[in-house]
């Protein structure tokens, strides 16, 4: 190798260490889109782990196997720059094999645990290659209503502090897009996370945790929008997902605002605000059942707007992922009287929405507590609704509709079932 090409290299690379700075160029990254630049980008982001810094990306197509994140980096995608994930499913598998007949759990594209200050940011994407994944897993799915074929997620984070994503964009992932686990001080701004409208389990987040922001993002995916978790109960806190606020996002095909299904940790402290929803099969959603239910409380939502949405309003106890394919937990929580399991009781209790229109084309919501466990003290405040089919509530008490207009085109407005509603006309 020419000395003179070396000696320059060598010292490029430790200006670029000297700011802080690691080029992914630099460790030996091509961008090309064909060559696997897997090793080059894993030496770039050690590399930032002792000092910290930000790993940067220039634009490019950088295709990848599986990475782990570190504290106190930054990851930069720069405008133009794509990280592509591998179509080859067992890169993603801790035990390789058949990835439809998984013997263990995947690796997601991007993980990290028990970190600090990790930013990603810069303008770029992450493109996690679901088409591959896809098709089998509705082929799955439509022979097992409600399966989940497992598959890798794109984005991993758990039990972090200070995380931040902004200005960049997350498609295409085989399941989950991001999910932050137990992560505290989280901002995710300025997002736009795709799938195409009928990718199976395509979440666009799926956050658990304390002092979270969500904004200023478009969101438009397969499956939930934004779920809030709490599968189970964490050490040293009374609830494992609080104090988490949505604002000003655009959510478009998908399964709406959605807390649960998974919530015996607890869930308090939700602010949705200035959200607009648009051809989602749900608007706002609380969903659990007696296997994976816990208490949800002090939940508001304010300045909601949807167009196509089915139903607006889903509050319910009935919840049933059919995981098992035994035929008899339909999922949804849309049957009269699913049997029920386990003994994780839901607790859904003062709950606020207000300043909300909706255009439904099937049923304009849903109110459905357990009788051994009613929903109690919810608010509907100025909620107009135009639909085909009842808001229906079941198994409730404390209902108060201030300024609720709800139009049908079948049937009476509302229909009561061993509920306590005050306030209708």
């Amino acid at each position: 190798m020419n000395r003179t090409f070396l000696a320059a290299n060598i010292f490029l690379l430790s200006l670029s260490l000297r700011a802080g700075v690691f080029n992914v160029r630099d460790f030996g990254a091509t961008g090309d889109g064909q060559t696997f630049d897997t090793v080059a980008i894993q030496k770039a982001l050690d590399a930032c782990q002792e000092s910290g810094g930000t790993v940067e990306f220039p634009a490019g197509t950088y295709l990848s196997r599986p990475l782990t994140l570190h504290s106190k980096t930054t990851v930069q995608l720069d405008a133009g720059a794509t990280l592509q994930a591998s179509t080859n499913q067992v890169d993603f598998m801790k035990t390789p094999g058949n990835w439809l007949k998984p013997k263990g759990s995947f690796i997601p594209f991007i993980g990290g645990q028990d970190l600090t200050d990790v930013t990603f940011t810069g303008g770029g994407t992450i493109d996690g290659g679901g088409s591959v994944w896809w098709p089998e897993a509705e082929k799955a799915r439509q022979i097992r209503p409600g399966y989940t074929l497992p598959r890798p997620s794109l984005i991993v984070i758990e039990r972090t502090k200070n995380l931040r994503l902004e200005n960049i964009t997350l498609q295409n992932s085989p399941k989950f897009h991001l999910v932050p686990v137990d992560c505290e001080d989280v901002v995710i701004s300025n997002v736009t996370i795709l799938a195409p409208e009928h990718a199976a389990n395509t979440d666009a987040i799926d956050p658990s945790g304390r002092r979270m922001l969500i904004t200023h993002c478009k969101i438009d995916v397969g499956d939930d929008n934004i779920a809030i978790k709490a599968g189970r109960k964490t050490p040293g806190h009374d609830f494992e997902s609080e104090d988490i606020t949505v604002t000003d996002c655009t959510f478009l095909h998908g399964h709406g605002m959605s807390i649960g299904s998974e919530t015996a940790g607890g869930v308090r402290n939700v602010t949705v605000k200035n959200c607009a929803f648009e051809n989602t099969e749900n608007g706002i959603r609380i969903k659990s059942d007696t296997r994976r239910g816990g208490i949800v409380e002090n939940i508001s939502c304010d300045g909601i707007t949807m167009k196509n949405v089915d139903p607006a309003i889903t509050l319910t106890c009935y919840y049933q992922n059919n995981s098992s394919g035994d035929g008899k937990h339909p999922a949804g929580g849309q049957t009269n009287a699913p049997a029920r399991e386990g003994s994780n009781l839901p607790v859904y209790r003062h709950i606020h929405i207000s300043n909300l229109t909706a255009t439904c084309p099937k049923a304009a919501g849903l109110i459905r507590g357990l009788p051994e466990s009613c929903i109690t003290d919810v608010v509907l405040e100025n909620v107009s609704i135009t639909a085909t089919k009842s808001f229906e509530i079941s198994n409730a008490n404390g209902i108060q509709l201030k300024n609720v207009l709800v139009t049908v085109a079948e049937g009476d407005p509302f229909k009561l079932d061993n509920a306590q509603v005050a306030g209708l006309k």
